[in-house]
């Protein structure tokens, strides 16, 4: 039986109908959360995970929102204050890769990739942090008076050849994360990112679908094995909760020691 950390409080998780988004939900759900799973498209598999949630004793509901449109943005918000009463964790995941080579890229990709990773986790995080500053600190809750997860890759710090528009989106995720953090700190809003390596979702279906994609995959990571959702949801509940009370402005890569750069080992 998880532990009920986040008990009485309430996320909205972004992009929560699948992947690292959907794990997330499950493990903040576990931890005793009430769990809002935002979704753009698909309703059946957001009522599926919102469901799930609800099978193993939790408490959710789907809510349809894009997140890089500004109305809609703050009409999730509003629909969460009159379900829940309030906002307490923000998990700022949605995103999505369309990936060209530079010289082909058009402006479209370019612009659909930094409205969602980029302006979508702006839009949010600002309705977010009025909630938290209107509700103010709730001790017997949190510590703090609210905590947004910002969901980066570890293309904030690693290069990605024929990807230059996600890459630089996360790359502005770690820098808006920080400034959020150094802004906020002095009023109790806790603001960190995830970074995740190869994790086993339906965006990267073909890094490691194969025997063979999946050998060339583990040349990069030191820990031999791919990460799962799960493994993210972990982190978020723990950043999410008073475990981390003293943790803000991070960036905590979870990938298996991607970031070690695993191809120098033998040359360089």
């Amino acid at each position: 039986m998880a532990e009920k950390k986040l008990s009485g409080q309430t996320a909205i998780v972004t992009g929560a109908n699948s992947g690292i988004g959907e794990g997330c939900a499950y493990s903040l759900g576990a931890a005793g959360a009430n769990v809002v799973i935002n979704y753009v498209s698909k309703p059946e598999t957001a009522q599926a995970v919102v469901d799930k949630i609800k099978a193993d004793g939790g408490n959710a509901i789907a809510v349809q929102a894009d997140v890089s449109n500004e109305e809609q943005v703050i009409a999730m918000f509003k629909e969460v204050v009159k379900v829940y009463g309030t906002v307490d964790i923000l998990v700022n995941n949605a995103g999505l890769q369309k990936d060209a080579k530079f010289e082909e890229m058009t402006v479209a990709q370019w612009d659909l990739v930094m409205n969602v990773n980029l302006k979508g986790q702006f839009l949010c995080a600002r309705e977010a942090i009025k909630e938290f500053l209107r509700r103010g600190i709730v001790p017997e809750r949190s510590a703090a008076c609210g905590k947004i997860i910002c969901m980066s890759s570890v293309h904030e710090i690693i290069p990605w050849a024929n990807h230059v528009n996600y890459a630089t989106s996360k790359g502005g995720v770690r820098m808006f994360m920080q400034s959020l953090a150094q802004e906020f700190g002095d009023r109790k809003i806790r603001v960190n990112s995830i970074c995740p390596g190869a994790i086993k979702t339906p965006i990267n279906t073909d890094a490691w679908n194969t025997p063979q994609a999946l050998n060339s995959l583990m040349t990069l990571i030191p820990y031999n094995r791919i990460g799962v959702p799960e493994d993210i949801g972990k982190l978020a509940v723990f950043l999410a909760s008073d475990d981390s009370d003293y943790i803000t402005g991070a960036s905590i890569f979870i990938d298996g020691g991607m970031t070690v750069f695993e191809g120098f080992a033998t040359g360089g």
